[in-house]
């Protein structure tokens, strides 16, 4: 039995499941070094918000001492507008992390089954094993991508959920539409699917498989999207799911009451009024994530083809000295365990930085930290 440090008696008791699950490791802030320091571990946009937003959000500000609309309804209409889809098939939450977790509360009991690449969304198997069911983990195929032959194979009488991350975090391969669908169409009914597709809006490929195309008349495909990445909105929380009737009722029955504030349904909207804009930066970060993939390609590292606002590098028993060795450059990176790491397209400062700093590590190189 454990006991209280404070003496007065036993603590309560947690679930024993908790010792066995590990925490979430969100990326480390700016490196501080003295000199610039840039944060490349979170996905993050490095732009402003886009104009307007600021003062949307301000205004919502003087609203604060009220509770917030808990159907989000304009903002739900507005999506509605923007997707071509029916409103009722939208269901709003606290960025695609927070639906991920409703998600799991409406298809699984304990025991059951969530099928899921890896390495894919490191939240994955928390949320999975929080929920009391089982994460089967599909190893990603050589060149970074689904293999979504396994993961079809892996599919079982208990499998309740199967999660497809595409464009993929945290190595950035995306699935096509003409490979993506033999898939979906292969799966039981009862099944659900759930294309998570945080960094769609990055993805520039024309056969790029589409989770707003796919979900149509399959009923057990739900497209999974956010605000956080493209459209800069990672503080605020905000996310949304879309699919059919019964899912999305499901989907508002479990969420936590007025959990998307105000403040971020009015920045949502803003920003859906600034579509131009925003394709704009997004054209940007793709074009600069090109020159990012090249340049690591002519230091001799072999990147895969990225489709979000991030590149990969494997590397093995080395992800920890690069991460170590940008981070002297004045640079964040994300490493994860002894896989590889994920680097973030940010500011053209930023990303020189941490090219110089690849190029420097490759040839064994000690990095100054930057002036």
């Amino acid at each position: 039995m454990s006991t209280s440090t404070s003496g007065r008696g036993p603590s309560p008791r947690l679930r024993p499941l908790l010792d066995s699950v590990p925490a979430y490791v969100p990326g480390k802030p700016a490196a501080s070094t003295g000199g610039p320091g840039w944060k490349l571990s979170s996905n993050e946009s490095p732009y402003p918000p886009l104009p307007g937003v600021l003062e949307a959000v301000a205004a919502a500000a003087g609203r604060m001492h009220r509770y917030p609309d808990p159907h989000c309804t304009e903002l739900t209409e507005r999506l509605a507008e923007h997707l071509s889809v029916p409103s009722s098939h939208i269901a709003l939450g606290t960025g695609s992390s927070g639906l991920l977790q409703q998600l799991l509360h409406i298809s699984t009991d304990p025991g059951d089954d969530v099928v899921h690449a890896w390495r894919s969304f490191e939240s994955y198997p928390i949320v999975t094993r929080l929920s009391g069911a089982r994460p089967v983990e599909v190893p990603l195929t050589g060149d970074e991508a689904h293999d979504l032959d396994a993961m079809a194979r892996a599919v079982t009488d208990r499998t309740r959920l199967v999660l497809v991350c595409t464009p993929n975090n945290p190595t950035g391969r995306a699935l096509r539409r003409y490979a993506l669908e033999p898939f979906l169409d292969r799966l039981p009914t009862d099944v659900m699917i759930v294309l998570d597709e945080a960094y769609a809006e990055f993805d520039n490929d024309p056969h790029r498989a589409d989770g707003l195309e796919l979900y149509r008349d399959r009923p057990n495909v739900v497209a999974l999207r956010t605000f956080s990445k493209a459209y800069g909105l990672a503080g605020l929380r905000v996310g949304y799911a879309v699919a059919h009737e019964p899912v999305t009722d499901a989907l508002r029955k479990v969420a936590v009451p007025f959990g998307v504030s105000t403040t971020a349904q009015s920045a949502a909207v803003a920003s859906l009024d600034r579509r131009t804009e925003l394709m704009e930066r997004v054209g940007e970060l793709v074009t600069e994530r090109g020159r990012v993939h090249r340049a690591l390609l002519e230091q001799g590292w072999t990147p895969p083809d990225s489709r979000a606002n991030f590149v990969w590098l494997r590397l093995g028993r080395q992800t920890a000295a690069f991460a170590e060795h940008c981070l002297a450059a004045g640079a964040t990176v994300r490493p994860y365990g002894q896989d590889g790491v994920r680097i973030t397209i940010g500011e053209r400062q930023a990303n020189d930085a941490v090219l110089l700093a690849a190029d420097r590590f490759r040839r064994r190189i000690p990095t100054a930290p930057p002036a």
